[in-house]
Order: C-alpha cells, then sequence, then structure tokens
C-alpha cells in the first residue's frame, strides 16, 4: 500500500454536509484583499478560511502554498474553530494532493483554488487531488474566477 493510500484511509471524512455560500466567485477577490505583503511583493501564496456564508475568519501568506495552509489550520485549531466542516478553505494556487490532503484532516468539507494543472505533471497531482477528495466526500473547485468555476465533485455543497 502506497503512503498515499494509507494517508486517505486515515482521512476518511467526517464532514457533514452544510451549504457553502452560493456565490463563491467573491471569495478570490476576498482573499486576495487579506494578502497585505503580497500586494507589495507580488510573489507569496495565501490561504482563507471562510465561513459557510462566506465571511473570512483567517487568511495566511507564505512563499510556499503548504506553508499558507498550515499556518491557517494550526491559528484555527488555537482559535478552538476545529473540526472546520462547517468552513472552506480558499487557496491562492492549485489544490494539489497534499493541500487536499491537509484540509481533509482539519475536517474541511469544501477547498476552493484559483487555479488548476497547467502540465502533465501537475495534472496528474490534481487528478489524484480529485480521486482524494472524491474518496474522503469533500467538495473540491478549482478555476474559481468570477464568474466562473468548476465543481469536480460532491457538488451538493454549492448551493444557489
Amino acid at each position: 500500500m502506497s503512503v498515499h493510500a494509507r494517508s486517505v484511509d486515515v482521512v476518511r471524512h467526517r464532514g457533514g454536509d452544510v451549504d457553502v455560500v452560493s456565490d463563491l466567485t467573491s471569495l478570490p477577490r476576498v482573499l486576495s484583499q487579506a494578502q497585505e505583503t503580497f500586494e507589495r511583493t507580488s510573489g507569496l501564496h495565501a490561504t482563507g478560511l471562510f465561513d459557510a456564508s462566506g465571511r473570512l475568519l483567517l487568511a495566511h501568506e507564505d512563499v510556499r502554498r503548504h506553508n499558507a495552509m498550515d499556518k491557517v489550520i494550526v491559528r484555527a485549531f488555537l482559535h478552538g474553530l476545529l473540526s472546520l466542516s462547517n468552513n472552506l478553505l480558499m487557496v491562492s494556487g492549485r489544490a494539489s494532493f497534499e493541500l487536499v490532503e491537509k484540509a481533509a484532516m482539519a475536517g474541511v468539507t469544501t477547498l476552493c483554488a484559483v487555479s488548476a494543472p497547467s502540465s502533465l505533471a501537475v495534472a496528474l497531482s490534481v487528478a489524484v487531488a480529485v480521486a482524494v477528495a472524491e474518496k474522503v466526500g469533500m467538495t473540491l473547485v478549482g478555476f474559481l474566477r468570477d464568474p466562473r468555476f468548476n465543481v469536480y465533485c460532491h457538488p451538493r455543497r454549492i448551493v444557489s
């Protein structure tokens, strides 16, 4: 059994079916407005934690997108917000397997990303991410850019 397969078994999703904000297309703008360092450098990734109504609760930037997500999850833990099953995460890059795995471990039921694969290697990573999200019951959204987005799996949480 691969490391990834074991990880997926560990993160069998415990999350519920909380509906998320119907206007997902506003989330990238809200996250971007919270990126003070990116505004000056144009060189950082960000992760934002939103409630189901679309209100930004926490945001962090880092050179590495994985670190940005780690910072948000740790801060949520320190504020007593775990499990995050009533929240969604928004990342400023693509949704890789590792980010889906981290989000699932924190109990997140919806992960949104502004990007998607641009090469075969990245496509493989995203294909694995979609497969994991499907298996753990996570709604996975990509190419989240006004006015459109792609829902890769479990669209039932997106309400209009």
